[in-house]
């Protein structure tokens, strides 16, 4: 290597040796660091990183190990646009993603990358996604020249020694590359080789499109992965919620960014619910895979949470806030005077002056938010008080319901059931939510996410289908699948559930059903729970007319709903599985 190596390689792996010299020959760095994970390492390159002016230091009296980054304006969210699925032709990538021919793509990202680390140092970063030992857990390697990206991926994935232990000699690797460039939205790609289990990230230094182990290989690459070896890579939550009596019922939940996923998968039962428990699993991905029991069972491959702060308080989300009351990187919220972080939703009362995210003074008339609507934190999973002691089982936890839901203010009731596993993936395929902060773009459109998937999915999007439809036949015993929507309004433009810690009270119907506790009879959509089998007690300005309205099935609005699922339909129609047009044709019979 003609750089400057600032740490000797800590693998003999032939194969991560020889791709680190192909790319440093390209990138030309200045310097070559190997990334090992331990305290030392992150305290030197935590002083570095403030002393480049990448990160600010917290309050640490308030804030203990926490520290601030601001990205630039034009970085601040997933840029969907510029998110290739490289495959060898353009149906294997499908109609929901942006393609190009992996030839292509390399060709255009070489002439980036040459020289694009001249000055810089070249971080190797090795990483696991998912629990030391775990047969279900990969090995990746991303190669970066941000420092604000080592230390995220630190927090984020078992990340240094582990990874190069648990992948030994095997050539069986991620080999992700991320070169900030100047990050210039007109040379920003995010480009993802299924075929080659390889990712080149260009222009961008914000968490999705940077954290190369996140959304890139755990959902993108990771869903190819699955169809092709057999399992599920989900953009799911996992939660286990134990009742009084000691039955412990373990959930994954997909929904879109910006829905509650991370208040959901942290929830803590209200006053009422005394005896019952949630822990945290995960809160953003799960890989799931038939055991050896016949169950589904599934991990979570991160190790830290990267979680949207607006919104979050003592009151929506005290587990979250204490999971970053330390050791965490906060990016793009508010500071105050003192240096504590702030955003809006975090306190009822607002700061008289705070530094917003863009560096600019701040008060309550300012026109902007002080804090930007997608600002993140990336914390530690180890922190969070609920965090469940399964969370690190390399066998994973059994599941036993699969929740689908998203932001819709009206049509969608609060929750119903599925009649089995095939309608369950029509109503997964079929799932609509309004847009939110998390990707670029306008905020509030109604659009059609099938399983949360839709700006991670790695191959066509009717091979996907199919693929769950399939894996029904290698899950003996199938979960339950439900579909809930916290957000539905009233005709005043209330929210008509409280939401939050209220939430439980679906959640125990559907832990229930699960169980065979539970009762539920029979709507055009589903099972659903009549007001008698619902469990209302100790709800403030709450009852069973408000419940009606949030579970009310109106025909017409289902009428349109399901005439809005020919943009989907038609644009999959090649591929679409003949399943999901027949469970149409049944709701339309059952309306």
């Amino acid at each position: 290597m003609d750089a400057k190596t600032g740490s000797k390689p800590n693998t003999t792996n032939s194969a991560v040796i020889r791709w680190v010299k192909d790319v440093a020959a390209l990138c030309q760095p200045d310097e070559i660091v190997w990334c090992n994970g331990s305290e030392k390492e992150k305290k030197l390159f935590t002083e570095q990183a403030i002393a480049a002016g990448v990160l600010i230091e917290l309050n640490q009296k308030k804030l203990p190990g926490c520290y601030y980054h601001r990205s630039k304006p034009n970085d601040v969210a997933r840029t969907e646009q510029a998110t290739f699925i490289c495959t060898e032709t353009a149906h294997e990538a499908g109609a929901t993603n942006n393609w190009m021919s992996p030839r292509e793509m390399h060709n255009k990202l070489r002439g980036f990358c040459t020289g694009a680390m001249r000055g810089r140092t070249m971080y190797i970063v090795p990483y696991l996604m998912g629990p030391a030992g775990s047969p279900m857990s990969k090995v990746g390697v991303e190669i970066t020249d941000s420092i604000y990206v080592v230390l995220s991926m630190r927090i984020m994935t078992r990340m240094g020694q582990v990874a190069f232990d648990h992948l030994g000699n095997n050539e069986d690797f991620n080999r992700g590359l991320h070169c900030m460039l100047d990050v210039d939205p007109e040379r920003r790609y995010i480009a993802h080789f299924p075929q080659e289990n390889a990712i080149i990230s260009v222009g961008s230094n914000y968490g999705g499109n940077a954290l190369l182990g996140k959304k890139c290989l755990a959902l993108r690459i990771g869903s190819y992965l699955a169809q092709r070896e057999c399992w599920l890579a989900e953009h799911m939550l996992i939660l286990g919620v134990e009742s009084p009596t000691g039955e412990k019922t373990f959930v994954t939940g997909a929904f879109p960014s910006g829905c509650g996923k991370t208040n959901f998968s942290m929830l803590i039962p209200p006053p009422h619910f005394a005896g019952w428990k949630v822990t945290t699993v995960g809160d953003d991905i799960a890989w799931m895979k038939p055991g050896s029991d016949g169950r589904l069972h599934a991990i979570n491959p991160e190790a830290g949470y990267f979680g949207v702060a607006p919104g979050t308080s003592e009151q929506t989300n005290p587990n979250a806030m204490a999971t970053m009351s330390c050791d965490t990187i906060y990016t793009n919220v508010a500071l105050t005077p003192d240096l504590d972080v702030w955003w809006e939703g975090k306190t009822e009362s607002t700061p008289k002056e705070l530094i917003d995210w863009k560096g600019q003074r701040w008060t309550p008339d300012s026109k902007e938010k002080a804090a930007h609507a997608n600002s993140r934190f990336a914390a530690p999973m180890k922190n969070n008080p609920a965090l469940a002691r399964e969370a690190d089982d390399p066998q994973g936890v059994p599941i036993s319901a699969i929740i689908f839901g998203g932001r819709r203010a009206t049509t969608m009731p609060l929750v119903y059931q599925a009649f089995n596993w095939i309608h369950g993936v029509y109503v997964g395929a079929t799932m609509t939510s309004e847009t939110t902060a998390a990707a670029t773009g306008a905020v509030g459109q109604v659009r059609r996410d099938p399983m949360a998937m839709l700006p991670f999915c790695g191959y066509n999007m009717g091979h996907y289908f199919q693929h769950w439809l399939r894996m029904r036949s290698h899950i003996p015993i199938l979960p339950r699948i439900f579909h809930v929507n916290w957000f539905r309004k009233d005709e005043s433009g209330k929210y008509l559930w409280p939401g939050y810690g209220e939430n439980m009270r679906v959640l125990k119907w559907i832990a229930e059903r699960c169980r065979g506790h539970a009762q539920a009879w029979e709507a055009p959509l589903g099972w659903v729970p009549s007001a008698d089998d619902f469990d209302l007690d100790g709800m403030k300005n709450f009852d069973r007319t408000r419940l009606a309205k949030a579970q009310a099935i109106d025909t017409e609005e289902w009428r349109r709903e399901v005439l809005s699922q020919d943009g989907l339909f038609l644009k999959l129609y090649a591929d679409l599985p003949k399943e999901l047009t027949f469970q149409r044709e049944l709701l339309v019979s059952r309306l």
